[in-house]
């Protein structure tokens, strides 16, 4: 992952062009870096920004010193801070990928999604998770974020409520599609089924998702303890709230295509009349 860090990152440091050479972060050409280097400082490190030099010899010294002193979950902590806060163009598409591939050749439990590392690893999943992310909006993109937030946290993940979140989302996404502001999940997705041709079958499946989250047994039943939901209970349900997502996003998608073609069928044939 250092390694990655100096091919996308370190090594993009322009030399300066003054009389005295080197490499400085105060140079023009170095913004980008500069910039990253003081977030590093005051954001990550939590260090006072009169203690990052100019000299990027030495600063480049001091960031490697940290990374290899650290624990495994926070050199991946340091690589999701740099990929979230370098600004330079193409660095995290280039970047993410780079480190996916890697991820995936040492057999790592973990890959980048939509800029965290998280324990996802089938790249069906990340596919779904990530289309969703990207698709999605207002309090459905807030919600399954924090979904995916709750369940890469290294160090105190929360999965009942990545759950709670993951369910949060597909309730966001039915009662906007349905503009309908209140009733059950049950209720709302029959009225989806009516207005998008959703499957009985598939409705009934997620109707019995959400039961199961609501029931005294489920997640979100004040009394659970939350060591009662596991892992693979919040990547499950984060994977299939973010593929609902997407499946509903894309029929609203095609009835809204096919709705238009009428609508100028119907222009068409008046203009002929």
């Amino acid at each position: 992952m250092w390694s990655l860090l100096k091919i996308h990152a370190w090594d993009r440091v322009r030399r300066s062009s003054g009389i005295y050479g080197g490499y400085h972060l105060s140079d023009s050409g170095n913004q980008d870096i500069r910039e990253l280097c003081r977030r590093l400082w005051f954001n990550y490190f939590k260090q006072p920004l009169d203690l990052l030099g100019d000299n990027w010899t030495e600063v480049l010294a001091q960031l490697r010193k940290q990374f290899f002193a650290c624990a495994w979950f926070e050199a991946y902590e340091f690589v999701e801070f740099v990929e979230n806060n370098y600004a330079r163009h193409e660095f995290r598409d280039h970047f993410t990928s780079a480190c996916n591939d890697i991820l995936e050749r040492e057999v790592s439990a973990y890959r980048f999604v939509d800029g965290l590392i998280a324990r996802i690893t089938e790249s069906e999943q990340l596919d779904e998770v990530e289309l969703a992310l990207a698709s999605a909006s207002g309090p459905v993109r807030t919600h399954l974020r924090r979904a995916l937030e709750l369940l890469a946290d290294r160090e105190v993940p929360d999965y009942r409520n990545s759950i709670k979140e993951a369910v949060s989302a597909v309730e966001s996404l039915v009662a906007t599609t349905v503009d309908v502001e209140h009733g059950t999940l049950g209720q709302l997705l029959k009225r989806l089924e009516d207005d998008i041709g959703l499957h009985p079958a598939l409705r009934t499946a997620f109707s019995n998702l959400y039961g199961y989250t609501s029931d005294e047994g489920g997640i979100r039943h004040a009394l659970l303890e939350s060591e009662t939901s596991t892992f693979e209970d919040a990547k499950f349900f984060l994977v299939v709230c973010s593929a609902f997502v997407n499946f509903v996003e894309s029929k609203v998608k095609r009835a809204n295509m096919a709705c238009s073609r009428r609508r100028c069928g119907t222009k068409r044939a008046a203009a002929d009349a």
